[in-house]
């Protein structure tokens, strides 16, 4: 037996040199232009791949485990649930605070929830999916976050959430909303997919709302490929959350495993016979939205990089602000929090209404020179074509966000940006504004 160990790991390592030879030969990861986002990853975050395909075990096993606990140290939270996807993090988050199992505190259809309209779809859509009613109000321009003046009077007795994504990276002005959300008794949800790792008051985002939701794409601060994870430090929202990502069922063994209630076969619910299996009751109307190992095992591998990543992304963020600065008098240029420390995604410029050329023409400009720009996501997603006719409130008027959507474009700042590409871009907008003054 162990020398069928011995031999195992034998190859496994013979296969692991393989992995790390074929890296250096053939990935390098030289990109034209610059791009918004990409991937970084090196000869572990392939070599981790491979070990977990060897093991064949193609749901949430050994890696997954240990991204768990690393995750959960990283945030500082108790309970994190990894996913496939950050949107399914966030339609799990939401759909765990319909739960009946919550009593008073349970969304029910037509109740409301406090949100933004300059999202990403996914942040707004389980909320009109679980029939609620979305109430929107405006962004600050240089934050692009949430504008709190008027949250207090969009508050309602049917208000009972406030679902909002820290924008780029930015924090949201986390303190008056934690105050408010305290007050009138209702939940938070953080979507922190564009903001692992941003902190706010020393603290990272994640760790002040109820339920915080992050996103492993290709395009965020760390990847798997597909995936997310889903964290809170509420052991019965832990189970809620875990049930609705596991199909709806009420049993919570582990993968693989059975009986870890100690009782399977003593259950009594709904309207089941007596004695039905645990495994196969069913609490919520859930999904299967678990991430696999081999994913989970390149996000461990990754999360290993999480220091460097940030801190190139704060670099190149503090490079483009330099090198940005000089045309402040027709750009407005992107602002923290106060009291935060943003582990940037992205770069967002707005034109100013003063300038002698529009959003399209610096996009147009700069896309042409192979510089890529991205629009703040749905910019007024009222306006877009799937959400036109959706029950909705507005609570006062959403002037910046429609600024943001004719003026606002981002660019990125991921770690693959390097100095040459920094310096590319300086020389790009230099020609730009030559061309216009």
């Amino acid at each position: 037996m162990e020398t069928d160990q011995n031999n195992e790991e034998q190859d496994r390592e013979e296969i692991r040199q393989k992995v790390r030879h074929f890296f250096q030969k053939y990935h390098s990861q030289k990109t034209e232009g610059v791009p918004v986002s990409g991937r970084v990853y090196d000869e572990n975050d392939m070599t981790n791949l491979i070990d977990a395909s060897l093991d064949f075990w193609l749901t949430e096993g050994r890696f997954s485990k240990l991204l768990t606990k690393e995750l959960s140290n990283f945030l500082g939270l108790t309970y994190v649930m990894l996913t496939n996807s950050g949107s399914s993090s966030n339609l799990i988050a939401f759909s765990a605070l319909t739960s009946p199992l919550l009593k008073e505190r349970q969304i029910k259809p037509g109740d409301e929830v406090i949100s933004v309209a300059t999202c990403f779809p996914t942040t707004l859509s389980p909320i009109i999916q679980n029939q609620c009613i979305p109430v929107f109000l405006d962004i600050e321009l240089g934050t692009y976050n949430i504008d709190t003046t008027l949250l207090e009077k969009a508050i309602t007795p049917k208000t009972k959430a406030i679902f909002l994504a820290h924008t780029l990276g930015n924090p949201f002005n986390i303190e008056e909303i934690i105050r408010i959300a305290k007050k009138h008794n209702i939940w938070l949800i953080e979507d922190c997919c564009d903001a692992l790792g941003s902190e706010y008051q020393n603290r990272k985002v994640g760790t002040f709302g109820d339920i915080a939701t992050f996103s492993f794409y290709p395009a965020h601060h760390i990847t798997t490929g597909e995936g997310g994870a889903v964290a809170t430090n509420n052991p019965l929202l832990k189970r809620i959350i875990t049930s609705f990502r596991d199909w709806g069922r009420d049993c919570w063994c582990d993968t693989g495993k059975s009986d870890t209630c100690g009782k399977r076969f003593q259950w009594q619910l709904g309207n089941l016979p007596k004695c039905y299996d645990h495994k196969y009751i069913y609490s919520h109307i859930g999904y299967n939205l678990k991430m696999t190992d081999m994913q989970a095992a390149i996000g461990l591998s990754q999360l290993k990089k999480i220091s460097s990543f940030q801190n190139k992304r704060k670099e190149n963020f503090a490079s483009l602000i330099e090198i940005l600065n000089p045309y402040d008098k027709y750009l407005l240029l992107p602002t923290a929090t106060l009291h935060s420390d943003p582990s940037w995604f992205g770069f967002l410029i707005s034109v100013k209404e003063n300038a002698p050329f529009t959003k399209s023409e610096i996009v147009s400009f700069l896309e042409k020179n192979k510089i890529a720009t991205r629009a703040l996501f749905a910019g007024n997603i009222l306006r877009q074509p799937a959400y036109v006719n959706i029950n909705h409130q507005i609570i006062g008027q959403l002037t910046n966000t429609d600024y943001a959507m004719n003026n606002t474009f981002w660019i990125g700042v991921y770690p693959g940006i390097t100095i040459e590409k920094i310096e590319y871009i300086q020389k790009i907008f230099a020609e730009f504004f030559k061309n216009i003054t």
